[in-house]
């Protein structure tokens, strides 16, 4: 196998995945930093922002716009569902909002497939061929998939960094119970990242979509190796989120090389285990779980 085989095959599949796998566990990351838990709802929200694209297309949007109508939506949803499910257990130990998650990921799992039916769907019809760029060979949704991720990481690391709200959402994920006493509204604060989510799993749905096919199940199957790829990182550190993705990501699309692609998705929770392991804090130290 020469080099540009092994680019071509290997590496550029493996950032495309591993872009998706950070932009849901940057998603994962950003609620436990704010709310203290393990949303493992993630997953199914990521499925329903995949198909609020789709009711879009069929409606005739084009797939920008589409995908502009999945954000709105998948921001409207996590907001919707913070108030009905999430907001009434803070006070209470966050092992009850985590099983509550749970449910709300069976709840929205059953929605998607009374609606749209339990058979694979796509965007579009047809082969998708690559064009060769000095060597390399990429389809125009690989290159719109790392162009929209990559430039949506930059922009909500120069929010976090730079904007008032971002600050102070970074400061109460490190110490919420000195924000609390400066007087910020916490209230703002978790309206602020529930949009963030919204958006991260509308934008992840989408281009798993894109890039595969739309499944009621694609959620569920993302949220291994999206939770790997977050505690790999660090656990609250938005970027180790996206180091973690992208190795976690590499390294499914390397496995076949020793492994059969049957257990390209055992990778994830070899690497799950072994990081708990040998060094629960992630490669960034972050929290434990």
């Amino acid at each position: 196998m020469d080099f540009l085989t092994f680019i071509n095959f290997f590496i550029i599949p493996g950032l495309i995945v591993g872009a998706i796998y950070a932009s849901g566990a940057i998603a994962i990351n950003l609620l436990f930093g704010v709310l203290r838990f393990a949303n493992l709802a993630i997953g199914d929200m990521i499925t329903l922002g995949a198909y609020w694209a789709l009711m879009a297309k069929v409606l005739g949007a084009p797939l920008w716009l589409a995908l502009i109508c999945s954000i709105v939506l998948s921001a409207m949803c996590a907001l919707l569902l913070d108030k009905l499910f999430y907001a009434y257990l803070r006070p209470k130990p966050r092992i009850m909002m985590v099983m509550a998650s749970l449910g709300v990921a069976f709840m929205i799992r059953a929605v998607v497939q009374v609606i749209w039916g339990v058979d694979p769907l796509s965007y579009s019809t047809g082969i998708s061929r690559p064009e060769r760029y000095a060597g390399l060979l990429l389809k125009d949704r690989e290159l719109w998939t790392l162009a929209v991720i990559v430039s949506v990481f930059v922009g909500l690391f120069s929010y976090l960094k730079f904007s008032k709200w971002g600050k102070a959402l970074l400061a109460y994920a490190n110490n919420p119970e000195l924000v609390s006493l400066c007087g910020v509204s916490v209230t703002r604060l978790i309206f602020i990242t529930w949009l963030i989510v919204g958006t991260l799993v509308a934008i992840c749905g989408f281009f798993m979509g894109l890039n595969t096919e739309l499944k009621s199940m694609m959620g569920w199957h993302l949220l291994l190796p999206m939770f790997a790829a977050a505690i790999l990182g660090g656990v609250g550190r938005i970027e180790g989120a996206i180091i973690g993705g992208f190795i976690i990501g590499l390294l499914e699309e390397m496995s076949v090389l020793v492994f059969p692609a049957e257990y390209k998705s055992a990778v994830a929770f070899v690497v799950l285990i072994a990081i708990l392991l040998l060094r629960p804090t992630g490669l960034l130290k972050g929290k434990v779980l």
